[in-house]
């Protein structure tokens, strides 16, 4: 193949480590950039946290220098305009700590939809002086087996009912039930120690089983929910009202029950409606998971990034300062640095005095890309904080994109992730985007909102007679809102409510 040389004019877009810096923290969670923010503080000693009173006195300052504050920050930007050349004559010894905030750029575009170009390339962290980290102070819950473990010890049984107890112990889910048959316990010793189990019986296994069930929490152990039921109840106090009948319920006939098909129930049972009602409130009052009491779930705590109040009769938005520690440039290390000086030691504190710029800026561009965004969100969604989910509105990303003239892709990353505190709860950004279904004026209305509606119509529905999913599309038809029968089906199984035959219930 013959070699011959070409000329090609083209345009390339090319993202610098800096933008590459503001976009992967502006897709950060509020807890994900707090740990960002500690690993830029481990690494670089030009960065710093500022204190407390520190930031108290910053803001009493601010508010008594409301009128002079137009006038310092000219002034700050055109110094800044005239020093802003990347030279070594730059750098001086006795420049005052609030020049390095000044020297960083006005301008920081986070607005990019070049993602295949980002690769995260994290900054990395020096190693600390011990092993702690920030999930060390958690307190360590015991599980549902340490709970029976400990039981099982102040138990006294023997050596092979101890072993088989074990064995039950381990075959114990989250729930509190036994995921193993007692048959495959048994085969199970039999062929692993049949020098200790030879002579090893069902009854046995079943005999150990029993003394489990006993344990604490009440019902833990069972084989199935009709046997966690009755385990509950025969613990009951003998004059318990209508304990027998509940015994039997469960026992016999607790698929009647699932199925709502209480006429069957009252014939089979030989109740009458109001004992019936008191026997399924009986059952209803057990635990069904007894295993939850022992080892819950942990906590998903929620920070969030913005704050929506009312104030004088007006939606304020503003950031949540307590998301995230706010930083500085050290002005001892930022002292340092000496001008022409390509010693180590100095190189090494300008790079890092650069880096720390870039970073504070980057913070700082996260911070009002979110605020002009939510700021957007909660001007067209302010029925929604008068009215609640009814007075949503149809929006999608590109409605956001157009009015703060941003592309798509940032918004996606603002608004992923990021929470929204507000007199009705703690809402993520993405909550207030939603599809829109055609109304009979012409108009549309927001998904959320007729979900709410749905919901609405059932909790006001008779529960001897509940709505069925047409019956709620006509009634939503009747509101000017067309949606057919399945979209009333989706909606609804999207909030978790069972059909109409499931939600029937005793007058």
């Amino acid at each position: 193949m013959k070699q011959s040389l070409q000329l090609k004019i083209g345009q390339q877009l090319t993202m610098t480590p800096q933008l590459q810096q503001a976009i992967r923290l502006l897709q950060l969670s509020s807890l994900d950039l707090q740990q960002e923010i500690q690993e830029a503080l481990d690494s670089n000693p030009l960065l710093e946290a500022e204190e407390e009173h520190e930031t108290q006195a910053a803001e009493a300052d601010s508010d008594r220098q409301d009128s002079d504050s137009a006038d310092n920050t000219s002034s700050r930007e055109t110094a800044s305009t005239s020093d802003n050349a990347d030279s070594d004559d730059n750098w001086s010894d006795d420049q005052p700590e609030d020049h390095w905030n000044d020297q960083i750029p006005a301008e920081l575009t986070t607005d990019s939809s070049w993602d295949d170009t980002f690769q995260h390339q994290s900054t990395p962290s020096q190693p600390r002086d011990d092993d702690w980290s920030p999930g060390d102070n958690d307190t360590m819950e015991d599980s549902l087996q340490d709970h029976l473990l400990w039981q099982l010890n102040l138990t006294p049984m023997s050596e092979t009912d101890y072993q088989i107890a074990l064995a039950i112990i381990d075959s114990v889910d989250a729930d509190g039930y036994l995921t193993t048959s007692t048959e495959d316990l048994l085969e199970h010793f039999q062929n692993h120690q049949p020098e200790d189990f030879a002579d090893a019986e069902l009854d046995e296994v079943e005999a150990v089983l029993h003394r489990l069930q006993q344990f604490d929490p009440t019902g833990v152990c069972a084989r199935d929910l009709n046997e966690c039921l009755r385990l509950q109840l025969l613990q009951l106090p003998e004059d318990t009202p209508l304990r027998p009948y509940a015994i039997r319920l469960v026992r016999d006939h607790l698929n009647l029950l699932g199925s709502h098909d209480y006429r069957t129930l009252m014939r089979r049972m030989r109740l009458k409606e109001p004992e019936l009602q008191q026997v399924i409130s009986l059952i209803q009052s057990l635990n069904p998971k007894p295993g939850g009491i022992i080892s819950p779930e942990a906590a998903q705590y929620v920070i969030p990034d913005v704050l929506v109040r009312k104030q004088q009769g007006q939606w304020t938005v503003s950031l949540n300062n307590d998301a995230s520690p706010k930083l500085k440039i050290n002005s001892q290390y930022a002292d340092l640095v000496r001008r022409a000086d390509n010693s180590a030691d100095n190189t090494y504190l300008k790079n890092h005095l650069q880096e720390a710029r870039w970073f504070l800026k980057s913070l700082a561009s996260r911070n009002e890309t979110l605020l002009k965004v939510t700021t957007e969100i909660v001007a067209r969604q302010i029925d929604f904080f008068e009215e609640g989910d009814e007075g949503m509105k149809p929006m999608v990303l590109h409605d956001i994109a157009e009015a703060v003239d941003m592309h798509e892709s940032t918004i996606s990353r603002v608004t992923t992730q990021k929470y929204m505190h507000t007199p009705r709860g703690i809402f993520e950004l993405k909550y207030f985007f939603s599809s829109h279904v055609g109304t009979s004026d012409g108009g549309a209305a927001s998904s959320t909102a007729i979900r709410a509606l749905i919901k609405k119509l059932i909790s006001d529905e008779n529960t001897a007679k509940p709505l069925s999913d047409n019956k709620i599309a006509q009634l939503l038809k009747e509101q000017g809102i067309n949606v057919a029968r399945r979209t009333v089906a989706k909606y609804r199984e999207a909030m978790h409510i069972p059909p109409s035959n499931e939600r029937k219930r005793l007058v």
